[in-house]
């Protein structure tokens, strides 16, 4: 007799593997309150929201409730109408578009800037885009890459090769066996998210000039983060005119939607005009592109956000550092404390969550290694230090509670 599938079982198995090995995801049902961040509600597991307060949002800067963005919103809103009509070369290539773009190339020194949906489509699109346009291509990829940048040199189908993170003499010895006449392109980071940590830039661009090589770098987490304008790590560095292609995000510190890159108007032309992930689909609505244009704008000429952001950060880390919790070493404003257990982490995060109003989410395999499960907090300029004391407390009280082990 022909044997069936059970179609059904093997999706049941699929999750069932997940909760075994405690990194099932449960995400969680809020409502941010407007005009006050980091406070929300909570409505999982309540009768009713319960205040709460956000520990874990990208949206660094709290741009997101900044009443210039929700104004601009507003008025695109009330101007052009909801959507922006189809993709970029039918019916979606609004003003707005064009303006946003001007002004992300103008915050990286480059002469052009694309838009996409996302981050996650702006490295794939673009990294995959790359790899099939010049023939025989090898890409150099940090082994602490996202997944994004990953999945676009996977599609790039090109030879590449995993440098050892920030490891650059194990890069050197990479671009060095390679064929010299070979198109090669380096991909990294600036700030890694999990860890908090930078990349050498300005010594990658080194080895990428020694041995004919472009850069590719992202700075989604460092983009209105950093430097003058808050243009980045390459921003501040002082090295954005010696990186290819720079890649960013409008929903983090930007506080809206989307994703660009920023670099010659030809590669801009090229990715434009070859990648699929750009070409098919609708561009975003010029609500959204209109409130990013505000966020932009306001933080080339802002300082008091990033400051207040950096402020907010040191001070957690000297709290829960004094308080005997293992917080991550970070040079950045990613506040890691490692737990090292998933279903640990889960626990912990759940516990300040029912019993304390406090939200953080558990970050897990495979975002991070096994072994190094950890807690991501990511303070901003609206955290108050009587925040923080309170956050600092519920942690020591369940790190005791548990005799989970502290900071040496």
């Amino acid at each position: 007799m022909e044997r069936v599938l059970d179609y059904s079982r093997v999706f049941t198995q699929a999750i069932e593997r997940l909760h075994a090995e405690g990194r099932y995801r449960v995400f969680i049902d809020i409502l941010r309150n407007k005009g006050n961040f980091p406070n929300a509600r909570c409505f999982a597991g309540h009768n009713g929201p319960k205040p709460i307060t956000v520990w874990c949002s990208n949206d660094y800067l709290a741009m997101g409730q900044h009443p210039k963005v929700i104004a601009a919103m507003e008025d695109a809103l009330h101007d052009v109408g909801a959507g922006s009509g189809g993709t970029r070369n039918i019916g979606g290539n609004t003003h707005y578009h064009i303006d946003l773009e001007e002004e992300l190339a103008d915050l990286h020194g480059k002469d052009a800037a694309l838009l996409f949906t996302s981050g996650y489509v702006s490295n794939d699109a673009t990294l995959s885009t790359l790899g099939k346009v010049l023939p025989g291509c090898i890409i150099f990829s940090d082994e602490l890459n996202h997944a994004s940048m990953i999945a676009g040199i996977r599609n790039s189908g090109c030879e590449k090769h995993v440098w050892r993170h920030n490891d650059l003499a194990h890069l050197e010895e990479l671009l060095a066996e390679a064929d010299p006449d070979a198109p090669k392109l380096i991909a990294f980071e600036s700030v890694y998210s999990m860890d908090g940590d930078v990349a050498p830039l300005a010594d990658i661009c080194d080895l990428a000039d020694k041995y004919n090589a472009l850069t590719y770098l992202d700075e989604v987490h460092a983009v209105g983060m950093y430097g003058p304008r808050g243009g980045g790590i390459s921003d501040r560095d002082g090295v954005a005119d010696r990186i290819t292609i720079i890649e960013g995000t409008l929903g983090k510190a930007f506080g809206v939607m989307g994703g660009y890159i920023a670099t010659s108007r030809t590669i801009i032309d090229v990715i434009r005009s070859y990648a699929p992930g750009f070409i098919f689909t609708t561009s975003l609505s010029p609500v959204l592109v209109a409130g990013t244009l505000a966020s932009v704008r306001h933080l080339k000429s802002s300082s008091e956000e990033r400051d207040g952001q950096q402020a907010a950060a040191a001070l957690l880390k000297t709290m829960f550092a004094e308080a005997g919790l293992p917080v991550m070493a970070s040079t950045t404003h990613i506040v890691p404390l490692m737990v090292g257990d998933p279903v640990r982490a889960k626990r912990i995060s759940d516990i300040l969550l029912a019993e304390y109003g406090i939200y953080v989410q558990p970050i897990n395999y495979p975002t991070v290694p096994r072994g190094t499960e950890r807690l991501r907090f990511t303070p901003g300029p609206s955290h108050t230090a009587e925040m923080m004391r309170e956050l600092t407390d519920a942690l020591v009280e369940i790190w005791d509670r548990m005799e989970l082990r502290k900071a040496a």
